[in-house]
């Protein structure tokens, strides 16, 4: 059987890049510089944060922003305008959890970014047992080598895995890797004719359409 979901966090198991988009251009208008358009943000979307900004804003003081972001970062979450998991995604989890699966986090977050998820009171507690991101592996996706330490500390083989993402960079980086690849297309911000057909498994058009894919495979090795 699949044995372990691995989910990607940004417009896979919340929607963010919409919120995203407005508390950057909030950090830029603090910092006294015109806003990045929509298109731009779009475009470099998935990129790491501060090496998408001098694209995003020209010129821009990398510190200085950093340090107001995090400010702003957290008064967005503390807002509820940020990292909202909708209940129907917690729902499906949970029935990933019944069915006996692991669920982990793979995300290109620092782990500043990624350290209120994992705490003991947020919803994800007792859903989500691990996360990976910039803190704790050497590679970032699309490198297949992104899933090196889930698998080395899990001890999945990664045709008991499945990825959820929603990018063509997560599909390249889980066929690289050998793990089979849903495409969560809820979002919008990207279109299935963007991904590579030949790394992804199926395609879906919100997180909870995944029971029926994940429990339509088979855990076995390709031939």
């Amino acid at each position: 059987m699949i044995r372990a979901v691995i989910v990607d966090v940004d417009d896979t198991l919340c929607l963010t890049e919409a919120a995203s988009f407005e508390l950057e251009n909030e950090v830029l208008a603090r910092m006294g510089r015109e806003p990045m358009t929509r298109e731009i943000h779009l475009a470099t979307w998935g990129e790491i944060l501060l090496d998408a900004m001098p694209h995003r804003s020209p010129g821009v003081d990398l510190d200085r922003f950093a340090r107001l972001f995090a400010v702003l970062h957290q008064r967005y979450l503390a807002d509820g305008r940020l990292d909202v998991i909708p209940p129907e995604n917690l729902r499906a989890l949970d029935e990933l959890v019944e069915d006996g699966r692991s669920v982990l986090l793979l995300t290109s977050r620092t782990e500043a970014e990624v350290r209120h998820l994992l705490q003991p009171d947020h919803v994800l507690a007792g859903r989500v047992t691990g996360a990976y991101h910039q803190g704790n592996t050497r590679y970032r996706k699309p490198d297949p080598r992104a899933f090196d330490e889930l698998l080395a500390e899990t001890g999945f083989r990664p045709h008991e895995c499945v990825y959820v993402g929603d990018s063509p960079g997560d599909a390249v980086a889980a066929g690289g890797a050998g793990i089979r690849f849903v495409a969560c297309l809820q979002s919008g911000v990207r279109r299935l004719d963007e991904f590579d057909p030949r790394y992804v498994t199926a395609a879906v058009p919100a997180f909870p359409d995944i029971l029926p894919v994940i429990r339509g495979l088979r855990g076995e090795a390709a031939a």
